[in-house]
């Protein structure tokens, strides 16, 4: 039985598009959504760096190595997703569990916390393996109440539907 959704995919492929998308239609359907994701700064058609935006619109800007902004941002967002209120459903999002977030041993700890609590189901991305592992990453991926699924060009477009019900499964086994 799965209680999180992951996206793996190359980078640029569509993985944060998707998590917009899957929480829109979360936020519709009545099921609370916190957490962050990643959105690419762009200049001229290069990416130059990252913004990490919360679901609620707060932004630390041009996201490179600054890891007092980034725990300044994400770690309070940590909490929140423990704490549970009157059993109500909720999805925490993790975009992205990479190697920039990985500097941050706050990080690491709060994810493993959260991937263990009942109180929530994590939708989240991580890349693709290559190289050199990235042990949390790993970790993610081979969990057994984890769901990974592989974002494509050519399945992007469809595999949003199989994404929603995967996480409404998972809800259904969060207390």
């Amino acid at each position: 039985m799965f209680k999180h959704v992951f996206l793996t995919g190359p980078p640029g492929v569509g993985k944060t598009t998707l998590v917009q998308k899957a929480c829109e239609a979360l936020v519709s359907s009545g099921v609370g959504v916190e957490g962050f994701y990643t959105e690419e700064v762009r200049e001229g058609g290069r990416r130059v760096g990252f913004d990490v935006v919360t679901v609620k619109g707060e932004r630390v800007g041009q996201y490179v190595v600054d890891l007092p902004s980034f725990e300044n941002l994400a770690l309070p967002l940590f909490r929140t997703a423990a704490s549970t209120d009157g059993g109500s459903r909720k999805v925490f999002v993790i975009d992205e569990i990479g190697k920039m977030e990985l500097f941050s041993q706050s990080f690491i700890r709060a994810v493993r916390q959260t991937l263990d609590s009942s109180s929530c189901t994590i939708l989240g991305t991580i890349p693709i393996p290559k190289g050199k592992p990235l042990g949390l990453v790993e970790e993610v991926r081979t969990r057994g109440d984890v769901k990974v699924f592989t974002v494509s060009k050519e399945n992007r477009n469809a595999i949003l539907q199989d994404i929603l019900a995967t996480l409404q499964e998972c809800l259904k086994h969060t207390t």
